[in-house]
């Protein structure tokens, strides 16, 4: 698909809406004849819009194995996503792309142990990739994944963790929460400090995605157990406008997100920039 297909907007139906969390709503969406609007790989974004209130890029958060539909999860945290938070079943909004880069499945990753590092939301694009993984289980080696947020009521996707991924022979899931919790008998701390606490085997290549402090203390402490740059990729979904590389909002450092990622190795980025 060219850019010049990617920059038009085509309908789509959403046909199912499932509150993840308070803040978090998960669309299912179709093209209007059925299926998938375009095809994508794990870690791509999209364009959404409702014509006249604006339009942002999400994550598409389903695996490209699912030919039924897409997914999307999307925090309610502004203008556009309010109204998003507001849709019904049955109504139509605009979608484009898929924008950005996505994770080296096909290629870096296969035959690789993965450890999928992740904090609130950002669960979101990492889970087109551990469903792929999972599709693709025989093409991959162990998969191990930590994922954290604010409180149990704020872990996505939760119920897809407790009565699929746990449930996968040869893969591990590690959940925690910031805070004690009644009701949560499990881990209770931040999520680098849980990944040091789990000490990982260093022949993993990580996926890591969440809020930026997270990433950087995560990225810090895997360093610390003696990980390389080389073997950590994350994506960074940062104000992102135009998806093509002419509005210049998404830069960070020399990085266009949306033409250079979202999805980076850390030995690509050099430093992290100050403003990420």
């Amino acid at each position: 698909m060219n850019t010049n297909d990617t920059l038009i907007p085509l309908l789509g139906i959403v046909t199912d809406i499932r509150q993840d969390t308070p803040d978090v709503k998960t669309f299912r969406v179709v093209a209007p004849d059925g299926g998938k609007v375009f095809e994508h790989m794990p870690g791509q974004c999209a364009m959404l819009s409702i014509p006249g209130v604006g339009e942002g890029m999400f994550s598409i958060t389903s695996s490209p194995t699912n030919k039924e539909f897409m997914e999307f999860s999307i925090k309610k945290c502004g203008c556009l996503t309010t109204w998003l938070h507001q849709m019904d079943v049955g109504q139509m909004i605009t979608i484009r792309g898929p924008y950005g880069n996505a994770f080296p499945v096909e290629t870096e990753l296969k035959g690789k142990n993965l450890l999928f590092v992740a904090g609130g939301i950002g669960l979101a694009p990492l889970r087109s990739v551990i469903n792929y993984v999972r599709d693709n289980r025989s093409n991959y080696g162990s998969v191990r994944i930590v994922y954290g947020s604010r409180s149990k009521d704020d872990l996505v996707d939760y119920k897809e963790i407790i009565d699929e991924w746990m449930n996968d022979e040869g893969i591990e899931v590690n959940l925690t929460i910031d805070n004690p919790q009644d009701g949560w008998d499990g881990h209770v701390g931040f999520v680098p400090n849980y990944v040091k606490e789990l000490n990982p085997s260093t022949d993993s290549t990580v996926l890591v995605c969440g809020p930026p402090v997270m990433i950087k203390f995560t990225l810090a402490g895997l360093k610390e157990l003696g990980f390389e740059e080389t073997q950590v990729y994350t994506t960074m979904e940062l104000r992102m406008k135009c998806g093509v590389g002419k509005c210049g909002r998404c830069n960070i450092g020399n990085k266009y997100v949306c033409k250079d990622g979202p999805v980076f190795r850390f030995d690509e980025l050099g430093e992290l920039p100050d403003e990420y």
